[in-house]
């Protein structure tokens, strides 16, 4: 300031032969002090606002995985992905990385297993027969009150908070890319809007209409929280409708991932990026087979690049299908790498291609990251939607499932998470994560980002499931499982049952799929009111003893795959009270629609 300012003595001998001097400098000098204030206060206010940038750059970037129907046998960390010798059944570099160097989620559950409530538990932080979308409410009043959790528990965009809501409040940017199944888009194919299976994608019309829904899609998902959206299956494969687009394509939903990673990368972001994989369908023809043009949008002109791709020479072969169709060499050489990836570790014929092609889209972020030097900054959760032992069922097979969590450097509880967790608990621990506070928000799931952080960590004492037309619990080993339907249709005739079951067939076969059952006499399903059981359930209803039992209690301790139902034996009355009071003081009471012990 002394260098800009004259000093009071200059002042002084300057006023004395001049009044008007005087006064001159005298405004003179309070305007020059004006002016440092405000440059000091600048500097002040540049170097608060490089504070808040720096702090700003300290919130982790979030990657949220999730994968869909993996078996245990999919992960070499345990021992069902293991030979008997201890070799590794899969290729699967990515996830054997954040195996060593992350956390696996030891005891994980989720609460409803199937697709759609599976993902409104990870997106939502609560349970899906809290889902007030109208298909949900409406199906509700026809079970006379009684809420049925299926496919039907959706988001609706702007009406039910999302992982992309909170994050977004958080100050980051939110993507969503691939697989959806669990956003309301009522523009979609479905049973009310019935595709014509044989349609050409190509056809201008066609062409028009997926353009319509893809792009009434992708608005959806924007409005549920997401500043982007890109390479989005609305369903599965095999349920969009058009058996020309009904193959995989991993490659472009890595691409959706690795482009929001590009846009946002200077800025804290948060990513949900969902495979399709591996889901059916799996022949190699449908799956990692494909042409990598094909997708849920259409055709695309080009392949995406950004998986590896062979680089050798082609053969006679390949050469003559490139110079029919120059744009197949992208795939030829992308299905090539699996190949002999796959050769080289000495896994030909075990048909484990699907596998390492969704490891090579974990691996596509992970160089992304690197790349951008994002990846010390990076949490990662990978995460399997649901058990497929016995998907579609409350059995453990269902709801016990399987994921990691990842940063740089791991987190100060080791390799491996003991306590009981549930994906109902995703959302409130990244949130805590993330620097913000989650016990401010009303979830069903609990944070258990203090137990990663090797904290106090107060584990729930009881573990709730709710799936279709049946509800459980589990506490201190023990399992107690009921099945309730409205009591009209345990009334329905033999002729009622038939067209039941004829009208569930018809649906699935309107979308290219089979006859699940042609008995109508069968028990009911537990996932969907059918005779035979849905498609989804189909395991677990030919494979466990007791299905159609309406009240069943497990000794998980001794009876770890549940054969034996103890519901009948007085031994355990006492446990049955128990655990029938705690499901329905606890959970039951405290959640919308009834549901009747």
């Amino acid at each position: 300031m002394s260098a800009v300012i004259l000093s009071n003595k200059a002042i002084t001998q300057t006023n004395k032969y001049n009044p008007m001097k005087k006064y001159i400098f005298r405004l003179l000098f309070i305007t020059i002090a004006i002016l440092a204030v405000f440059s000091c206060s600048s500097k002040d206010s540049k170097k608060e606002n490089k504070e808040v940038t720096k702090v700003e750059a300290k919130k982790p970037n979030i990657i949220f995985f999730i994968a869909d129907d993996m078996y245990p046998w999919m992960f070499n960390n345990i021992p069902a992905g293991r030979t008997k010798d201890g070799k590794p059944k899969n290729l699967t570099p990515a996830l054997d990385r954040l195996a060593k160097e992350g956390v696996w989620l030891d005891h994980l559950t989720v609460v409803s297993p199937v697709c759609t409530p599976s993902r409104y538990n990870s997106q939502t932080g609560q349970y899906a027969s809290r889902a007030v979308n109208q298909e949900f409410l409406d199906f509700t009043k026809e079970n006379d009150g009684q809420t049925v959790i299926q496919w039907n528990t959706h988001i609706v965009p702007g009406k039910v908070k999302t992982m992309g809501n909170y994050f977004q409040d958080m100050g980051y940017k939110t993507g969503f890319v691939g697989k959806n199944h669990v956003i309301e888009s009522l523009e979609q194919m479905g049973e009310e809007i019935k595709p014509d299976l044989n349609a050409d994608p190509k056809d201008p019309k066609v062409k028009a209409g997926l353009e319509y829904r893809y792009n009434a899609l992708k608005e959806d998902i924007k409005n549920s929280g997401y500043d982007f959206a890109a390479s989005l299956y609305h369903d599965n494969p095999n349920w969009l409708g058009i058996r020309a687009l009904a193959y995989q394509n991993n490659d472009w939903i890595a691409k959706g991932g690795v482009d929001f990673i590009d846009k946002y990368k200077d800025e804290p972001f948060f990513l949900y990026i969902a495979t399709t994989l591996p889901h059916g369908p799996l022949d190699p023809e449908h799956s990692w087979l494909s042409d990598r043009r094909i997708t849920a949008k259409g055709i695309l002109d080009q392949a995406p690049t950004v998986l590896p791709q062979d680089k050798g020479e082609l053969t006679a072969s390949e050469k003559e299908k490139v110079a029919k169709d120059p744009g197949i060499e992208p795939s030829i050489r992308l299905i090539k790498s699996l190949k002999n990836r796959i050769k080289d570790a000495g896994l030909e014929g075990t048909s484990r291609e699907n596998i390492l092609w969704l490891d090579d889209a974990v691996t596509a972020l992970f160089n992304k990251l690197e790349k951008e030097g994002k990846l010390d900054n990076t949490i990662i959760v990978f995460f399997n939607d649901h058990g497929q032992d016995s998907k579609g069922s409350l059995y453990e097979g269902g709801v016990n499932s399987q994921a990691f969590i990842w940063k740089k450097g791991g987190f100060k509880v080791g390799k491996k998470l003991e306590p009981i967790v549930s994906n109902v608990d995703f959302l409130p621990t990244l949130i805590d994560l993330a620097g913000g506070d989650s016990k401010k928000f009303n979830f069903d799931g609990v944070s258990f980002a203090d137990a990663l952080e090797g904290k106090p960590y107060k584990e729930r004492t009881s573990v709730y499931h709710e799936l279709g037309y049946a509800r459980a619990i589990v506490k201190d080993g023990f399992k107690y499982y009921a099945i309730r339907y409205p009591e009209w249709a345990m009334k329905k005739t033999p002729k009622e049952r038939q067209k039941m079951l004829d009208d569930y067939t018809k649906m699935r076969e309107s979308f290219g799929e089979h006859a699940i059952a042609t008995d109508a006499s069968l028990p009911y399903g537990q996932l969907e009111m059918v005779p035979g059981g849905g498609g989804a359930e189909h395991n677990a209803y030919t494979n466990m003893p007791n299905f159609s039992d309406p009240d069943q209690l497990y000794d998980l301790k001794n009876d770890p795959k549940e054969e034996h139902n103890l519901i009948n034996d007085p031994k355990y009355a006492e446990k049955v009270k128990e655990l029938k009071e705690e499901l329905k003081k606890k959970y039951l009471d405290k959640l919308p629609g009834k549901f009747d012990l």
